[in-house]
């Protein structure tokens, strides 16, 4: 059994009920995950459309809000960065402008630079991706686009189509890398520029 706790250690203390679940189980189920926690949002969130903003995050112009999300305090999202929920964004999360999040929970303190793309992915706290960093999420060269994950020598079908990554915490990806879909990163783990990581050939 994969716990998500040994990548992202704070992950029980927002989403206890969702603790012992897969990292492709929470993505896959996120929406009613978001929809939730939106009723356990307090009055410093303003809330509308499903999307909920904290009073002390800053959102630039052109910024496109689809689905339902939850942006927490002291977040900052970029000009023209599109977010398709269901997205959550912890405390003090920074995403660059003309980025794309795409149904993924991203922890607090980590920054997303500008041109990136994550899709269905859990990135823990302190996670940095530069620029044009890519969390692939499906395999659109492959007949067949059931993703595997790599565990410990073990493959995993998560019987999903679409899942990401998970990073986490402290982890550091390079401009331009290219996670694909599967991908998990320990603790720590740094990408370099440019590379691509490929768990499950």
């Amino acid at each position: 059994m994969m716990t998500i706790d040994r990548y992202v250690q704070g992950f029980p203390d927002i989403f206890l009920q969702e603790a012992s679940l897969h990292p492709w189980e929470i993505t896959d189920t996120l929406e009613e995950i978001i929809f939730r926690k939106l009723g356990e949002l307090g009055e410093d969130y303003n809330i509308e459309n499903k999307v909920a903003i904290h009073k002390t995050a800053i959102i630039e112009q052109g910024v496109a809000l689809k689905g339902s999300i939850i942006i927490s305090e002291n977040c900052f999202i970029g000009a023209n960065a599109y977010l398709r929920g269901p997205i959550f964004l912890g405390s003090s999360v920074k995403i660059g402008p003309s980025s794309e999040i795409k149904q993924s929970i991203v922890f607090s303190h980590s920054a997303i630079a500008h041109f990136n793309y994550v899709g269905n992915s859990i990135l823990g706290s302190q996670v940095n991706l530069e620029a044009g960093s890519i969390c692939a999420n499906h395999y659109n060269e492959r007949q067949d686009k059931r993703i595997f994950v790599s565990l410990g020598g073990i493959v995993i079908d998560t019987k999903t189509e679409k899942f990401g990554s998970i990073i986490g915490d402290n982890s550091r990806v390079g401009a331009n890398a290219v996670l694909s879909p599967g991908t998990i990163l320990e603790k720590n783990s740094v990408v370099k520029r440019l590379e691509l990581i490929e768990q499950v050939k």
